[in-house]
């Protein structure tokens, strides 16, 4: 896939040379400089006339003519050079290398040094490009007939720079490239109708990982879920055909089991709403409601990859929430595992049931820090929006640690307040410990605080991605559909977790 040399020879053949432009100056220097002189100054002259704009984002197709090896030139506006940070460079990137796939070239050549900035080193751009490339030409194939003539895609990418040994530079693509594919994985499986990922697929799915990660797997059966006293969970399923499952996958980058880390994320493989049922418009698209699964299958992907030197249980709750004779009703009131009974107020507030006996089990295998991930709530969409991922937390500093691997990712959250106020609120029933839904008003903050009940004091922080986890439009790194939203985010938060006091 990748190929990196130390220096560019505008000799070689190449279907194209990808080339960052900085705003000012306008003359070409270094290796730009025999390049333009190549084109006998007429690069010079594109850029002086503003045909050739260094405006960020801006992508511009220049034929060579025969004059270099490459067929053409791409040149990518990076703005000011003091301006570009990461997330705007990924953004560049996955943009011409949408360009690229829509122009359907097979190889390509990028000149990294050009994108090399004091504050971007050129690790950091070879994982940005790499990261956007496995982004930005993602695609669902879906299940329509296909054509016979197979589909031409990049399969190659040459990269030229000259400040680094090649294979300090292959190793920051290769990592940049897992953390694009994990994020691509996550978005197969929110894309997949809920009649081909069921909790059993999905079971399946997990045991792929860990046969090709050495990652140590558990799944629990109906029967051991039943024995180990998960009502919550198993009251979401009475509605179902589907057996549940309770799946576990661990990764140990440490001699000893200490400073765990557990990913929790909401499996629910299609959300009817049970007897609490759905509107037909808001049915839709409820094949999407386990994108905090895999969000944490993704994640669990990249760090099977990088293999960093943490502890990481993952736990994921797998059922559909469905209605039949057996479905579970409002007004039942149900046993979790932690022994804590919940009066069923509202079937369609399934997630945080489900959520309240994996959060429980993490902590059985032993986490020390929790974070889950969900979309739990139309709260959250109301509001932040489609583009910000809510966050809630019981400790400030775990939560510092999630934000700043979130920045990193590119991928917006905003904390939402747990207050005493909530938590009452969820405590507030006379015939149990807790109810699952006091109200619409402020559903979001409910939500959180039901879940904070099972963490007994562990830090945690609850990603509620409801409006994150799809996209109804296309964007510089990907296409309409599913995000993969916080899949490199926790991928991030693990690989550079500092353990702090509990």
């Amino acid at each position: 896939m990748f190929a990196a040399k130390k220096e560019l020879d505008l000799t070689t053949s190449h279907a194209s040379l990808v080339i960052g432009l900085f705003e000012k100056p306008e003359k070409f220097t270094g290796e730009l400089a025999g390049l333009d002189e190549r084109f006998e100054g007429q690069l010079t002259e594109l850029v002086r006339s503003g045909d050739l704009s260094a405006k960020l984002k801006n992508i511009t197709k220049v034929h060579s003519f025969g004059k270099i090896g490459a067929k053409r030139l791409y040149f990518v506006g990076l703005g000011k050079e003091k301006e570009l940070s990461f997330d705007k460079l990924r953004s560049s990137f996955g943009k011409v290398f949408k360009q690229l796939k829509a122009s359907k070239l097979e190889e390509t050549a990028v000149y990294l040094d050009t994108f090399v900035t004091e504050e971007i080193s050129s690790l950091d751009a070879a994982h940005a490009l790499s990261e956007a490339m496995a982004l930005a030409t993602y695609q669902f194939d879906g299940y329509k007939q296909k054509s016979n003539e197979p589909e031409k895609r990049l399969e190659k990418v040459t990269v030229y720079c000259a400040s680094l040994v090649e294979e300090d530079v292959k190793a920051s693509l290769s990592v940049g490239y897992a953390f694009g594919r994990g994020t691509n994985s996550a978005r197969t499986l929110v894309n997949t109708p809920g009649n081909l990922l069921t909790a059993t697929d999905m079971a399946n799915y997990a045991t792929d990982l860990a046969v090709k990660y050495d990652f140590d797997l558990e799944i629990l059966e109906k029967a051991e879920i039943e024995k180990l006293g998960m009502g919550a969970f198993l009251a979401v399923n009475k509605g179902s055909e589907e057996p549940p499952k309770m799946i576990v996958l661990k990764y140990q980058g440490k001699e000893e089991w200490t400073d765990v880390i557990g990913l929790v994320g909401k499996g629910i493989t299609f959300d009817t709403g049970g007897y609490s049922i759905k509107t037909k418009a808001g049915i839709v698209g409820m094949k999407t409601d386990m994108g905090g699964a895999a969000a944490v299958l993704g994640a669990m992907e990249i760090i099977g990859e990088i293999r960093p030197e943490q502890n990481v249980v993952a736990v994921i709750p797998s059922t559909d929430n469905m209605i039949s004779g057996g479905a579970f009703k409002p007004d039942d009131v149900i046993t979790s595992m932690n022994g804590k009974t919940i009066e069923v107020l509202n079937t369609d507030a399934e997630g945080r049931l489900v959520l309240a006996d994996a959060v429980t089990y993490a902590k059985h295998h032993g986490a020390n820090y929790l974070v889950d991930v969900a979309t739990l709530t139309g709260g959250v969409i109301t509001a932040l929006g489609l583009h910000t991922t809510g966050a809630m937390t019981n400790h400030d500093g775990l939560y510092k640690q999630v934000l700043d691997s979130a920045v990193e990712a590119g991928e917006q959250m905003w904390q939402l307040p747990l207050f005493e106020t909530e938590k009452e609120r969820v405590r507030n029933s006379k015939v149990a410990d807790l109810n699952n839904s006091p109200g619409s008003e402020g559903h979001a903050l409910v939500a959180g605080a039901f879940i904070g009940e099972f963490t007994e004091g562990t830090p945690w922080v609850h990603l509620d991605i409801a409006g994150t986890a799809t996209t109804s439009k296309d964007h510089d790194l990907g296409p309409a559909g599913a995000t993969g939203v916080m899949t490199r985010t926790l991928a991030l938060f693990v690989e550079r977790f500092e353990p702090i006091e509990i």
